[in-house]
């Protein structure tokens, strides 16, 4: 088996002193809570407090209560009582089970890191064993050491446990059942122990059933226990930690302070604070400090203190720099590639690299001097004016989202072509009557209109057209614009199922030119 490589002393953790002691003279040991603890505090309220007990033949007979394991449980389940090693039943008798454990969820605990908690609760023992020689009426200055015991905060779980009851005859029932009704919702446990609170929905009435010609009553109900857990110890992480408060603390004139000097000692009794000493010769300090003036900066009184008398420094930038003055700068150089904020001889402030601003950029008016490539921010909020003659122009690259009402005073133009232009020809849709019919083909006096530039080119899809007052399908349509006025319909005569003739009214409505 591989062993692990030793930590660094440098990443080694501190440790504490002050909570590092034996405890092997304590009376008090690690506080625990485990689920064996609370299955006791439910045997010992039920024999000492409860006192289950019943009547018969005039004696008074103590009901024994039994914890079941799973094969004794397993019979109760199956034949709804219990017998002897002789088959004889037992009665009566109390049997209980744990059956469920829940998170209490109304008083969640956050250890964070189980191996560390965070949350604890300090008590103090009464008595100490560390001041059993001193006499404090004759000793002065010295106060009784205290122990300190830190207990982690133990995690809260709702318990359940099934209750079964067996007795003779009602009657006996009624007294057991009165007084579990009496202590149900109290605080269930052994007194300068654990208790806990416990809770009873209901009982499942006697139900009476003949065994072995004996008579049998029955009682089965539910006991909810708000229980907390605390285990003894977390993989090697004592969660109970012991304290001594100091008897008395010493000022002495030696070094520094830390926290961890305010613990005393193994005794118990003193805790030494001290302060630095000074230099070789007594009159100052042994490190002195040294102050100097830097650039753009002068100190009146400047030079060495060595702490042997008082000395006053001024500093002085040259300048008022308060909120409120006004202060002047030549230049200003920003970073280390000279970003330059300076004047300019028209009294306008310049820069001489690009900005990124991640915030917002008010302006009473934003002037632009030279084309804008791109934009990558919106304007939040107000109203924006681009250019302010006809003869501007802006160009958008991409596409453009309008939220709102969009008011053109002009025309608009697209590859070229106004859209004017596409918005009358979209309007176009005149009336035609055919003035020559044969077999095959229409002839009408009009223009078909020409699509602008961007649209799909005029075609039959177009139009509609009616053979007295029937319409003609598409399929067996095509035109053509003969030159001068001639618009002709050609019919394929196979595909519509008829040859035109010459007393025929054929009627064409759609994109004429008028």
């Amino acid at each position: 088996m591989a062993r692990e490589k030793p930590v660094p002393r440098s990443q080694r953790k501190a440790i504490n002193r002050g909570t590092i002691r034996s405890r092997n003279d304590d009376t008090v040991k690690n506080i625990s809570v485990g689920l064996m603890d609370i299955d006791a505090t439910i045997m010992f309220y039920f024999n000492n407090v409860i006192k289950p007990m019943v009547e018969e033949n005039g004696e008074t007979i103590k009901v024994p209560l039994m914890y079941s394991n799973p094969e004794r449980w397993s019979m109760i389940q199956k034949n709804g009582y219990l017998v002897d090693n002789k088959k004889q039943l037992i009665i009566p008798l109390i049997a209980f089970k744990r059956t469920s454990i829940e998170k209490d969820t109304e008083m969640s605990v956050d250890k964070l890191d189980p191996k560390q908690p965070k949350l604890f609760y300090t008590f103090q023992k009464k008595y100490s064993e560390k001041n059993r020689y001193d006499k404090f009426s004759v000793q002065q200055g010295l106060n009784k050491t205290r122990e300190l015991y830190t207990v982690g905060v133990p995690d809260y779980v709702n318990l359940t446990y099934d209750f079964v009851i067996w007795t003779s005859y009602t009657e006996q029932m009624n007294a057991i059942i009165e007084k579990i009704i009496w202590s149900e919702g109290a605080y269930w446990g052994e007194d300068g122990r654990f208790k806990f609170r416990t809770s009873i929905d209901n009982y499942t009435d006697a139900s009476e059933v003949s065994v072995n010609s004996e008579r049998l009553i029955r009682t089965n109900f539910t006991v909810t226990l708000r229980g907390y857990l605390l285990p003894e110890e977390f993989n090697n992480v004592v969660t109970t930690q012991k304290a001594l408060t100091p008897k008395r603390i010493l000022i002495g004139d030696d070094v520094s302070l830390n926290l961890q000097d305010l613990v005393p000692g193994d005794d118990g009794r003193d805790v030494r604070i001290t302060v630095a000493q000074q230099g070789a010769g007594g009159g100052g300090l042994e490190n002195p400090l040294t102050v100097s003036a830097g650039t753009g900066v002068s100190i009146g009184g400047a030079g060495t203190f060595d702490g042997s008398a008082a000395k006053e420094m001024t500093f002085s930038i040259g300048q008022d720099v308060a909120t409120t003055s006004n202060v002047t700068f030549n230049q200003m150089q920003i970073g280390q590639n000279s970003f330059v904020i300076s004047e300019r001889d028209d009294g306008k402030a310049q820069v001489d690299k690009d900005w990124v601003v991640l915030g917002n950029v008010y302006a009473r008016s934003y002037i632009v001097s030279s084309s804008v490539t791109h934009m990558t921010q919106s304007f939040s909020s107000g109203s924006t004016i681009f250019g302010d003659t006809l003869d501007d122009t802006h160009q958008i690259t991409g596409s453009l989202i309008v939220t709102g009402s969009l008011s053109v005073k002009g025309s608009i133009t697209q590859d070229g072509v106004s859209h004017d232009d596409k918005f009358s020809y979209l309007r176009k849709s005149f009336v035609k009557k055919s003035n020559s019919v044969t077999a095959a083909t229409a002839s009408f006096n009009a223009i078909t209109a020409s699509a602008p530039s961007g649209m799909t080119a005029t075609s039959e899809d177009d139009f509609v057209f009616f053979i007295n007052g029937q319409y003609m399908e598409h399929d067996a349509l095509t035109i053509q614009q003969v030159s001068g006025i001639q618009f002709v319909l050609k019919v394929d005569a196979d595909s519509i199922g008829y040859n035109l003739e010459s007393d025929d009214e054929i009627i064409a409505m759609g994109k004429f030119n008028s």
